[in-house]
């Protein structure tokens, strides 16, 4: 960024595992003025720094203005060793990612987890707008979250804030326990009940969570049955958050989110496991959709 550009830009970067996608916000209406998307130079990590590098810059060149910049990870920086950890982007593991970037960039550069940047997006300026606690939750391959409080994220300790996914599931039934194995070590995490392919496993017939969808629409007895024990899960596993965190407004993300059902079923369910007479939280989908997780890396400044 040269020096005679004032930072007007809030410029957020989404790394994703297939495509690399940056987005550039006005820094105060926060609305949209430009967007772009490359490939990701997967296996590559010098090509991701200079991916990233040449998106911001791209941008800036396009709007003739300069901008601060946010980058969405799907992992996180240890708070011990200032590397990157848990990233399903493996490439990035052990790197000082956010210090490279900075050099490459010549200014400084926030990271955050994706799901971090899903909930900090919504809570800004989506569904989650003018709430005290917002958790956002990812439901995809993965499970992930992120918690924001006053419209700052909530890092933690150890940086890994929201990480409901890698938490047992709450009052499992007889044939939940041990559970599936997860690739954390752990058995019977939320993730591995939870996620897509999670569901998927459940119903057993090699189809995928869309398929599924439509068959229980259908009146199939067999996808209708997954996808309700799917929704008392998913009740059970957010009542535990709720007893812990309270939020306000509790927003979907991901493919599995997709689904208008929940929005109708788990606040009907969540009741009987939540340590109160009301429960006034609410389960909404994203206002942003897929853009929530680039939007909110712009959002880190």
């Amino acid at each position: 960024m040269n020096d005679d550009r004032k930072p007007t830009l809030r410029i957020g970067i989404d790394l994703g595992g297939t495509k690399t996608e940056a987005i550039a916000l006005d820094r105060d209406s926060g609305a949209e003025l430009d967007r772009l998307r490359v490939a990701t130079a997967r296996g590559d990590y010098d090509g991701t720094v200079a991916t990233i590098r040449d998106l911001v810059l791209g941008l800036e060149s396009r709007l003739g203005r300069g901008g601060s910049v946010g980058v969405g990870i799907p992992g996180t920086i240890s708070a011990k060793t200032g590397l990157v950890k848990n990233a399903n982007s493996t490439w990035l593991i052990g790197r000082p990612f956010d210090r490279d970037l900075a050099t490459a960039l010549a200014r400084p550069v926030r990271l955050a987890n994706d799901a971090d940047c899903f909930a900090l997006s919504e809570s800004t300026d989506g569904a989650g707008q003018g709430a005290a606690i917002v958790f956002g939750v990812i439901l995809g391959t993965g499970v992930g979250g992120g918690v924001v409080v006053h419209g700052r994220l909530l890092a933690g300790a150890n940086a890994i804030a929201g990480e409901w996914g890698h938490n047992p599931l709450p009052w499992p039934q007889a044939d939940e326990i041990p559970g599936h194995m997860c690739y954390c070590g752990k058995a019977g995490c939320i993730e591995t009940f939870l996620s897509g392919p999670g569901l998927e496993r459940q119903h057993g017939h090699g189809l995928r969570v869309p398929e599924i969808i439509v068959l229980a629409e259908r009146g199939d007895d067999l996808a209708e049955g997954v996808l309700a024990r799917y929704e008392d899960r998913l009740a059970r596993a957010l009542a535990g958050v709720i007893n812990i965190v309270d939020p306000q407004v509790i927003v979907l993300g991901g493919g599995v989110g997709n689904m208008a059902r929940l929005y109708r079923n788990v606040p009907r369910l969540w009741g009987e496991y939540v340590f109160s007479d009301t429960v006034e939280t609410k389960l909404l989908p994203p206002t942003h959709g897929d853009s929530s997780g680039v939007r909110g890396a712009a959002w880190l400044w």
